[in-house]
């Protein structure tokens, strides 16, 4: 296997965990811990076999004398490619030398040299430097594994501005017999468009400055970048306003006001009232979607409730790792920050203190490439790095979004 199969096997594992969850059994686990190791070990070969073959390369041209007469070799029959065999095109930003050059680009303000500029962004010396492609994908990797909403929600890579439709598709069968009703047709006469947003994460110089290799750079950088850009994309998909800015579920105008529900402090904690005001407004399309609340939310006020034979309605499980699986009403809960949605004891009259949507109802539309830039903040006299990320995000389709807002206390 190469590194782009190596990659995409991880993926696919990483997407089979969190879908299945606490369904694993122990042998899955198991055999699926066994093959990511096995994975790992390959890929950290590859990459050690490229790394040594272009030092050995850097080792030889180093060693020949200007003007030596180089001997030419002819390779057995058995070592030359066929005319059709298939090469492997190596990404120029994953080269070893780019890569310590953008690492010194960051940390230390040399400028990336022309030969790795010329074909990223433009020529000019203080253009934004294209992260390296092991670095991108790193930051892909670590945002689906701290973004509990973002792995789930839909991912696009769409050029913005262009209207994108939905499908309106509710034809109707009549017996035959019946009077000639008009043809149908499929319209498509709503749609959304995506725009061009960009997304930063500013690092100060003084953060990076004492790293000397790539290695403890990516992994300084990634996690630095990761705690930024995943708390601000998560936070756009509940409460972005639109402008400038991802549209978030709780702020776009196009859910049915009926799907808005507000709940008194006396019956939040009722399974009855969840029962009419809530389930009652799930359509039976719509019903395959998720809770989303507060930590705090869940714990005080959902985990434990019992319906009046006392069968227990929120409830916490526990997998054979030891995982916290939240349930409510058979629908399963993913819990948030209290800065994305209030937790609904600080909450005030009229906030969303809870959300329910099917994830896959929600698209983040980026083609996930990434640039940093370098500036010197003159306020306070410190080298700073920004990297950018262009992306949007929208509501695809409003109608099965539940917004539950806290009423009064009587």
């Amino acid at each position: 296997m190469n590194l782009q199969q190596i990659e995409a096997r991880l993926a696919e594992i990483s997407e089979e965990i969190e879908k299945r969850g606490a369904e694993m059994t122990a042998e899955d686990i198991t055999a699926r811990e066994a093959e990511v190791n096995e994975l790992k070990a390959a890929k950290a070969l590859l990459i050690g076999n490229n790394e040594a073959r272009a030092r050995l390369l850097t080792d030889i041209a180093n060693s020949v004398t200007p003007g030596t007469p180089v001997m030419q070799m002819t390779a057995p029959a058995a070592m030359i490619p066929a005319a059709n065999e298939a090469r492997t095109e190596i990404d120029p930003t994953d080269t070893p030398e780019y890569r310590n050059a953008f690492m010194n680009h960051v940390c230390r303000n040399e400028p990336i040299p022309a030969e790795y500029r010329a074909n990223a962004v433009t020529a000019t010396a203080d253009a934004g430097a294209v992260i390296p492609k092991t670095t991108l994908q790193e930051i892909i990797r670590k945002l689906d594994s701290y973004g509990e909403i973002y792995a789930k929600v839909r991912k696009l890579n769409i050029q913005g501005g262009v209207d994108v439709p939905i499908l309106t598709l509710m034809p109707t069968a009549s017996w035959v017999g019946e009077s000639k009703s008009d043809d149908q047709k499929i319209q498509a006469n709503t749609s959304v468009t995506f725009s061009y947003f960009g997304l930063e994460c500013k690092i100060a110089q003084t953060l990076l400055a004492s790293i000397v290799t790539y290695d403890m750079f990516q992994a300084e950088f990634v996690k630095l970048s990761v705690e930024a850009i995943i708390k601000a994309l998560e936070k756009a998909i509940f409460i972005g306003t639109g402008t400038g800015q991802a549209l978030g579920i709780t702020k776009d105008t196009r859910v049915p006001a009926a799907n808005k529900i507000t709940m008194t402090v006396p019956n939040f904690g009722k399974w009855s009232e969840w029962k009419k005001q809530v389930f009652a407004k799930m359509k039976k399309a719509y019903r395959n979607g998720i809770f989303v609340m507060a930590q705090g939310t869940f714990d005080g006020q959902i985990d434990g409730m019992v319906d009046t034979t006392g069968q227990p309605i929120g409830r916490v499980n526990y997998g054979i790792d030891g995982a916290e699986t939240y349930r409510f009403g058979g629908k399963t809960v993913s819990t948030v920050e209290d800065d994305v949605i209030a937790d609904f004891n600080a909450a005030a009259t009229g906030d969303v203190v809870a959300v329910f949507f099917n994830p896959q109802d929600y698209a983040i539309n980026s083609n996930m490439q990434m640039t940093v830039v370098k500036w010197t903040d003159h306020d306070d006299n410190k080298v700073k790095n920004k990297a950018i990320l262009i992306c949007d995000g929208k509501l695809l389709d409003p109608n099965g979004v539940i917004i539950v807002l806290k009423g009064a206390a009587t």
